[in-house]
C-alpha cells in the first residue's frame, strides 16, 4: 500500500530590507509547490529575534541591510542555527564580497538578477546539500584558485581516510545524498562526518570546508 503522505515542503525565510523585493520574494515561495514561506525580516535585529522562532531550512539573505551587513547577519544567524542554510541573494558580484558571504557560513550566492525558478532550484540545491552559485559568482570563485594563498595542505589538515574521500567528493559538489551512495554509508554518517570535518578545518558551512579543501589539495 502507497503513503499518501505528501512530501515535506521547505521551510524558507527572507531578509530583505527593500519592501517591493521582499513582497517579490515571499509571492515566488508561495507560488512554489514545493516550498513554505515562514517568514520575512527587513533588518538584522528583526532577522535575529523572528528566524530562531520561524526554524527555517534556507534563509534567503540580503547583503545590504539598514542595521548591519547581512553578511555579519550571516554569522550572527549561523551561531544560532547552526543547521541553516544561507542563500545571499544580492546585486553585488565583487570578490570581496563572495569570499566575505562565505566565509561567514553562506553555502550560496546568487544574484538579484537570476531568474525566478532559478532562485527556487538554488534553494533546492542548497536544501539537498548542493552549493547554488550564479555563473559570474562561479567563474569568479574558480578563478581565485589560480591565485597563490599561504594554506595549510590538506595531509596537515589532519583528516582521515575516510573524511578525505567524502571531501573530495564535497568538493566536486555532490550532495550529501549522493556521497552516501557513493560511499555505500548512511546520509546520517555523512552528516557526522561533515561535523567533525567542520570542527577540524574551522568552518561553518560545507562551502567553506570545500574552499578549504581545494586550496589544501592546490598546496600538496
Amino acid at each position: 500500500m502507497k503513503s499518501s503522505q505528501k512530501p515535506k515542503k521547505i521551510s524558507v525565510a527572507v531578509v530583505e530590507d527593500d519592501a517591493g523585493i521582499r513582497q517579490s520574494l515571499e509571492w515566488l515561495l508561495q507560488s512554489s509547490s514545493d516550498m513554505l514561506w515562514v517568514c520575512s525580516c527587513g533588518s538584522v535585529g528583526e532577522a535575529l529575534e523572528k528566524l530562531p522562532a520561524a526554524m527555517p531550512e534556507v534563509v534567503l539573505m540580503d547583503i545590504n541591510l539598514p542595521d548591519r551587513s547581512g553578511i555579519e547577519c550571516t554569522a550572527l544567524v549561523k551561531e544560532k542555527l547552526p543547521a541553516v542554510q544561507i542563500v545571499m541573494i544580492t546585486v553585488y558580484d565583487d570578490a570581496a564580497k563572495v569570499f566575505s558571504a562565505l566565509r561567514a557560513g553562506a553555502s550560496g550566492y546568487i544574484l538579484k538578477r537570476t531568474p525566478p525558478e532559478r532562485i527556487l532550484q538554488a534553494i533546492r540545491e542548497v536544501h539537498a546539500g548542493g552549493v547554488p552559485m550564479s555563473a559570474e559568482i562561479a567563474r569568479m570563485v574558480l578563478g581565485t584558485f589560480h591565485e597563490p594563498e599561504a594554506v595549510a595542505s590538506t595531509e596537515e589538515m589532519n583528516l582521515s581516510p575516510r573524511e578525505r574521500e567524502i571531501m573530495e567528493l564535497l568538493a566536486e559538489g555532490y550532495s550529501n545524498k549522493e556521497i552516501s551512495t557513493k560511499l555505500f554509508i548512511s546520509i546520517e554518517t555523512v552528516t557526522w562526518h561533515l561535523r567533525h570535518i567542520y570542527s577540524k578545518l574551522h568552518v561553518r558551512s560545507r562551502t567553506q570546508a570545500a574552499l578549504k579543501f581545494l586550496h589544501g589539495q592546490k598546496v600538496r
